[in-house]
């Protein structure tokens, strides 16, 4: 008979002594060798007349090792059950004894799941925005859109604010260049702070033509830190000046962006349309991000290790993909995994949380949800009926709608126990709101 013995070591650490009798082991063997001597084939006898200890002489160490791991596999499974232990990701396999004749003993380790403390926030209070697209907004984003589509006129005029240059320029520090201090046809408009102010400075005034020598400053907090707080001199060589010229709001406007009938009415309905859609996207993230923050303060529980790893290899993963989509050699020994833990924790955390939850209400994923979200992302595509089709047709697709209408549904199970209060904003305020610096010194 299989004798178990638990031992608990740490929060979530478990280890397992599993002990095997040696009849049952050889029993195994025995077995194994029987079919064995059917099968095999040696020279000097006939096929299934190997005399068994011809058989075990030849085969004993393999046929030994196999059954120890078939039986180390099955029996991990039994012990689980009977002591009713549910790991949160592969075993530690160590033997202690695998000599024939004698008790096959091993022990597993292994982290199990952390109880989950708080499965709801009752008696929380979540901010829930309520908003609508206003005729400005649409005006506003349109500007945005024409601006998009800008076209520069290049002028005779020195470069000014809101006008765009194009530039040639070589960076030293000490009379010495440095990494990545040189650029040919460099392209800055002027007075959106996309350079330092001391280069916008020094490019105002100057023509097409004209070259300068201009003294930059990088700041003491500038994101290329072997270049912060030291001062550098650029040669800058202007090569053009150029004057923006937006385009007229109307039908071939419009068509530039798809709307091939109803001209800009119809254009203005779809942008409309797009900004509701955005907005509602937007507000559902802000609730989310209230609950999720709630059910995390509400559960600082001790995590397994192995899925914390798991997660920080997946979102390595994800990094990889991304720079490799974008043509870059990835490199893992760029990859910092301590600046991902902190993340990485976060989401297990809330993926243990969620999964307790929706146990405990027995949830579905609501079937009309799924195909609502899917229709949603078809209203983008030029045949709609043909992308939910074709999406709904994949398993692996359906079950990530699936996975976000789970959390949705489960967010609004715990809305149900919170003080939800409604606040009235104003579409540009919520969507756009000032930097955290900004907001103070408006104060």
């Amino acid at each position: 008979m299989m004798q178990v013995n638990v031992e608990t070591t740490g929060t979530l650490g478990r280890r397992l002594t599993i002990s095997l009798p040696a009849a049952k082991v050889e029993e195994e063997i025995n077995s194994r060798f029987q079919k064995l001597s059917r099968q095999v084939k040696l020279p000097g006898f006939r096929p299934g007349k190997v005399p068994k200890n011809i058989v075990e002489k030849k085969f004993g160490g393999q046929v030994l090792q196999e059954v120890v791991g078939d039986l180390i596999q099955s029996s991990y499974s039994e012990a689980l059950g009977q002591e009713e232990l549910i790991p949160a990701g592969g075993p530690n396999i160590e033997p202690k004894n695998m000599e024939r004749g004698e008790d096959l003993e091993y022990v597993a380790t292994f982290e199990v799941f952390p109880e989950i403390e708080a499965t709801t926030i009752e008696g929380a209070k979540v901010e829930q925005p309520v908003s609508e697209v206003s005729s400005e907004d649409i005006d506003r984003t349109i500007e945005v859109m024409r601006k998009q589509r800008t076209e520069w006129e290049q002028i005779e005029e020195p470069a000014a604010e809101g006008t765009r240059v194009v530039i040639d320029f070589v960076g030293s520090i000490d009379g010495e260049p440095f990494e990545n201090g040189e650029g040919k046809d460099f392209a800055v408009e002027i007075g959106t702070g996309h350079v330092l102010k001391d280069m916008e400075n020094g490019l105002i005034g100057m023509s097409a033509g004209e070259e300068n020598s201009i003294e930059v400053a990088f700041p003491e907090d500038y994101p290329a830190t072997q270049l912060a707080g030291k001062a550098a001199q650029f040669e800058v060589s202007m090569k053009e000046v150029g004057r923006a010229h937006l385009p007229e709001i109307d039908e071939k406007f419009a068509k530039s962006f798809g709307v091939a009938e109803g001209g800009v009415e119809k254009f203005r309905e779809e942008v409309k349309q797009n900004m509701g859609r955005e907005l509602e996207d937007r507000i559902q993230a802000h609730v989310r991000a209230q609950v999720m923050g709630e059910l995390l303060e509400r559960n600082p529980i001790e995590l397994p290790s192995a899925m914390v790893e798991s997660e920080i290899d997946q979102m390595v993963s994800t990094q990889k993909a991304e720079v490799e989509r974008q043509g870059m050699a990835f490199k893992d020994e760029h990859i910092d995994r301590g600046a991902l833990e902190k993340e990485a924790r976060r989401r297990v955390t809330l993926g243990l949380v969620i999964r307790e939850i929706v146990n405990e209400h027995s949830l579905q994923p609501d079937g009309q949800r799924v195909r609502g979200k899917v229709e949603k992302m078809a209203g983008s595509y030029e045949k709609p009926a043909e992308f939910v089709q074709w999406y709904m047709s994949d398993r692996n697709r359906a079950a990530q709608v699936e996975a976000l209408v789970i959390e949705e549904q489960v967010i609004d199970a715990l809305l149900e126990k919170a003080t939800v209060e409604v606040k009235e904003m104003d579409y540009e305020t919520f969507m756009n709101p000032p930097a955290p610096d900004a907001a103070a010194d408006n104060e």
